[in-house]
């Protein structure tokens, strides 16, 4: 839940962030190197069948910022793939909500049949269960098994909470969309939440519940299975990330979703899709990296460093660093 922050607070915030380089205090701030481009992230659009309360890039039924992007072009970066023999297993596909973009299925043969494994994030909603979309689905899903997976949003195994999040009726549709998913042999995770105060453990005893109780083939206990995202409670100060930090935290670059990923956009009135070093990283201009995934691997300017990305964003400490978010898990085959 957000809280309103203190004017103390809100000067601090205004404070950091605002050198590229180097932190409010004067440290060097900390970048991260691409090290394996493993996932690529397709953004099909931020037009969505619902408006959730605190969306992490503010999808609603009404917001076009980013817009459909197309089978062709989608397609360009499967062909440089290919051609420049990026090590790329699994194409992301994300939203808003993928399936309203129509062309959805097509970029999603086109991955598949390329070898790829492709990942959907999806609210299994009226979009996902459409008649032509299922066929389509259970076409694909016998043509590539467990290549395809589809990651649904259930923001809380209690129909209070997602719903609190999502809106009236909701977790009775989604849930009834991963019935039909696990009723037809498809490969399924879950994505959840953790802004209601209950840790880990509970929160993943309540998930195994559910899914014991509706027989749905995905493993409470598993990272992969059940991704648990970190609140972004974008009034809450956070620190900023320097290289000090990876021993404080014990952590490495390596396990942030920079240092694997990258995600393809289309900003409303562009002429072409851009490259993102992330998921979250959206409405903020600065953070795009060029057209090809070869600009991108040496863009230097403000944010980036020869292609390692400086973590100027309060999403880089609240979602990764800090959060121990990835939208894509580190161990999904």
């Amino acid at each position: 839940m957000s809280r309103p922050m203190t004017d103390a607070a809100i000067a601090a915030t205004r404070r950091k962030f605002a050198d590229p380089d180097r932190t409010a205090d004067g440290q060097r701030r900390a970048r991260v190197a691409l090290e394996r481009l493993r996932t690529l992230w397709i953004n099909t659009g931020t037009l969505c069948n619902i408006a959730c309360r605190n969306c992490y890039i503010e999808s609603s039924p009404t917001n076009d910022t980013l817009v459909y992007i197309s089978r062709n072009e989608a397609a360009a970066y499967l062909d440089e793939i290919a051609r420049d023999r990026w090590p790329v297993t699994e194409i992301g596909f994300t939203g808003g909500e993928p399936f309203m973009n129509p062309d959805i299925i097509g970029m999603l043969t086109d991955a598949l049949d390329r070898g790829h494994s492709a990942l959907v994030l999806t609210n299994a909603m009226q979009p996902m269960m459409r008649p032509g979309i299922r066929d389509a689905l259970l076409a694909l899903r016998k043509a590539h098994g467990g290549r395809l997976c589809l990651r649904v949003s259930l923001d809380h195994y209690t129909e209070a909470f997602h719903d609190e999040e999502r809106g009236p009726g909701s977790f009775v549709k989604t849930v009834e969309g991963i019935d039909w998913l696990a009723a037809h042999g498809f490969s399924i995770a879950l994505a959840g939440r953790t802004c209601w105060g209950e840790d880990e453990r509970a929160a993943r005893a309540g998930y195994a519940a559910l899914i014991a109780s509706r027989s749905w083939p995905v493993t409470a206990d598993d990272a992969a299975s059940l991704v648990l995202f970190p609140e972004m409670d974008v009034q809450e100060d956070v620190p900023e990330i320097t290289d000090e930090c990876w021993d404080i935290l014990k952590r490495s670059p390596s396990e942030m979703m920079c240092a694997s990923s990258r995600m393809i956009v289309k900003r409303r009135g562009d002429r072409n899709p851009m490259v993102l070093p992330c998921t979250l990283l959206t409405d903020t201009p600065v953070f795009g990296m060029g057209t090809t995934l070869a600009e991108a691997a040496m863009a230097h300017s403000a944010m980036f460093d020869h292609g390692a990305i400086k973590l100027c964003h309060p999403h880089c400490a609240r979602f990764c660093a800090l959060g121990g978010g990835a939208c894509s898990a580190p161990n999904r085959k």
